[in-house]
């Protein structure tokens, strides 16, 4: 593979700002790789959304990626992830990895007793992506799944630690804990936000995955088998891209990445006009 191609940027996009946990978690474990990231503020959340829309909105980011240079594309999106996979693969031309498969995966692997609980958006539920991948892994589990639609409005509003953000929490898990579940997946890259509180929810006997740092194992190893690691030396770069209130993100983005967002724009996506 050719150097050019090899120093070229990563591509990560979401619908939103919860996709900055997946992007940390590849810039800490590549730091050597430079990265572009999509956020889709505007069209934000995905998950109640019907599934061709979801699809359309994918392919968008995925042109859109593709049209900046990447050698990979990350689905850093749950819902996406869930129903647009295929199709993200048919289109980019690059190798492409989405956060389902990597968070299935370490949940099937870290559950003492095969009891996990998985919550998501509506649409990541629905398609019951978690539940093939555990079952793929670990047969004799039990997959509970329950939606949280009101987790990323709250996320996206900066509610982690707000009192409604915990009674909200409380009563979409009781379900899964008077189940007794033992792992608990965070199936949505805005999720990870709440990690804290959801902890002091489920309590200490409960681990909990998100799929963020499995993801980037994952994409260190397909870098690798691709021959598509930056083994030139040349400095990093980061560049940021919204579809919507850019200052917002700004200000999540330095909060969560600790560092100074140099390069971040507003534009457009949609393909309808």
């Amino acid at each position: 593979m050719g150097t050019q191609q090899a120093a070229a940027p990563i591509g990560v996009f979401d619908s939103g700002l919860g996709g900055l946990t997946v992007l940390r978690a590849i810039r800490e474990r590549l730091p050597g790789e430079s990265t572009v990231y999509l956020g889709d503020t505007a069209r934000v959340p995905y998950g109640p959304k019907a599934a061709e829309t979801i699809q359309r909105y994918a392919l968008e980011a995925t042109d859109f990626l593709v049209g900046k240079g990447v050698k990979a594309v990350v689905i850093a999106c749950n819902t996406a992830t869930a129903r647009a996979l295929p199709d993200v693969i048919a289109r980019a031309g690059v190798p492409v990895l989405g956060v389902v498969e990597p968070g299935g995966r370490a949940a099937a692997e870290a559950s003492r007793d095969g009891r996990i609980g998985v919550i998501g958006t509506r649409g990541t539920i629905s398609s019951r992506a978690y539940n093939a991948v555990i079952h793929e892994q670990r047969p004799d589990a039990v997959v509970l799944e329950q939606a949280c639609p009101l987790f990323v409005p709250l996320v996206e509003e900066g509610w982690t630690e707000d009192q409604v953000s915990r009674l909200t929490a409380e009563r979409y898990l009781r379900p899964l804990l008077d189940e007794g579940i033992d792992t608990l997946v965070l199936a949505c890259t805005h999720y990870p936000l709440l990690k804290p509180l959801l902890a002091q929810v489920v309590g200490p006997e409960v681990v909990l995955i998100d799929s963020a740092e499995s993801t980037a194992e994952a994409l260190e190893v397909l870098l690798a088998e691709a021959a598509l690691g930056n083994l030139t030396g040349q400095e990093p770069d980061a560049r940021y891209y919204v579809t919507d209130e850019a200052a917002r993100f700004d200000s999540l983005a330095r909060r969560l990445l600790g560092e100074e967002v140099d390069h971040l724009e507003t534009v457009s996506v949609d393909s309808t006009g």
